[in-house]
């Protein structure tokens, strides 16, 4: 897999990591400091930003995999493999 791709797959990973704690963070004492309508719309704000950072490493790696399936069966030559 080439080094770009999974350096981003990482930076995903990461980012996936913050947005779900931050969310959490929120949930559990967003509620000192705001108010509990807007405590809820931002731990659900970060809480989808984070399941969206957890998808696309996944959509990208099966994107991947699919445009070099076909390098495979034609016998071009050897496929990068991680």
């Amino acid at each position: 897999m080439d080094e770009k791709l999974k350096r981003r797959i990482v930076v995903f990973y990461a980012g996936g990591i913050i947005n779900a704690l931050l969310g959490l963070y929120v949930l559990i004492e967003g509620l000192a400091f705001l108010p509990a309508e807007t405590a809820r719309w931002l731990a659900i704000a970060f809480l989808v930003f984070a399941a969206v950072d957890f998808y696309f490493p996944y959509a990208l790696k099966q994107k991947w995999l699919a445009d070099n399936a076909g390098k495979q069966t034609q016998g071009n030559g050897p496929i990068q493999r991680s």
